[in-house]
């Protein structure tokens, strides 16, 4: 029980130019069992140093200070190594501001214990949050890894179940005052032509009039991506793709036609051959 304590410790700095305002705090924090105070800073100069060492989960950082104000502290902060924040301030005046700088609260001097134990509690669900979306993340990775396949294909197949896909299993095709429904799932390959699109679906080819864009928000990315500017290919009929000295490549579908796929695109689809 006690390892699993430890590993929900939210490891905190304090900053502040006033010792007593350091001290008070430090030894206040002593009294939430999640809390471990790392460090206690004089000036931003000493915050941005421990924070660099440190890499913490928070900051109890004081707004006026001589030299560099809270804000310029957080200002200088890289993204990849942002903790969070709570502002602490004796003039309310500096709320907004602190918000606008994404902190987790903001407490006022002198504070006050009901206010400071909400702040806690605000952080400690900010890193519960963030722990759940590494692990997410870190088991992503490993599927990706494992499996060859896209991040978007591992969320596709984590969203597959009982929820319903956001894509259509069918185009309406209209021609005049007739219309055709065509299986999604049978469509080859999409090519544009001007305000049109040709959807090529087991020999025939079907025109649609709608734009590249909105047709592709209608396919599922999955099975359905952009292989050149004005060319949308069905991955699952792929069946060789050949390399040309001019770093382009060309796609042979199963139904025979050859489609050429442009330098950009690689990237966008190599997680699917």
């Amino acid at each position: 029980m006690k390892q699993n304590e430890d590993q929900q410790k939210i490891r905190a700095i304090v900053v502040d130019d006033e010792s007593l305002a350091r001290k008070g705090l430090t030894m206040r924090l002593e009294q939430f069992s999640q809390i471990d105070v790392l460090q206690s800073c004089r000036n931003g100069k000493e915050a941005l140093a421990a924070i660099a060492e440190h890499t913490p989960d928070l900051v109890f950082l004081d707004i006026q200070m001589p030299g560099m104000t809270g804000f310029e502290v957080v200002e200088q902060l890289q993204q990849d190594n942002m903790p969070m924040i709570i502002f602490v301030t004796a003039y309310d005046a500096f709320a907004v501001d602190a918000f606008t700088a994404n902190a987790v609260d903001y407490l006022l001097k002198p504070i006050e214990d009901d206010r400071l134990q909400k702040a806690i509690e605000k952080a400690t669900m900010h890193v519960s949050q963030k722990h759940a979306a590494m692990e997410k993340q870190r088991l992503l990775d490993i599927v990706i890894g494992l499996t060859g396949k896209s991040e978007m294909a591992i969320h596709q197949l984590l969203r597959s179940g009982d929820e319903k896909s956001p894509y259509s299993d069918r185009l309406a095709i209209k021609d005049g005052s007739s219309t055709t429904f065509v299986p999604v799932k049978d469509i080859d390959w999409v090519d544009a032509a001007g305000d049109y699109m040709c959807v090529h679906v087991q020999g025939q080819t079907h025109i649609m009039r709608t734009t590249m864009k909105e047709l592709e928000a209608q396919l599922d990315p999955n099975i359905f991506q952009r292989v050149h500017r004005s060319t949308i290919v069905n991955l699952q009929r792929v069946e060789k793709v050949s390399s040309h000295i001019n770093g382009e490549f060309h796609l042979t579908l199963t139904c025979g036609s050859a489609l050429k796929m442009s330098r950009s695109y690689k990237e966008k689809v190599k997680h699917f051959f």
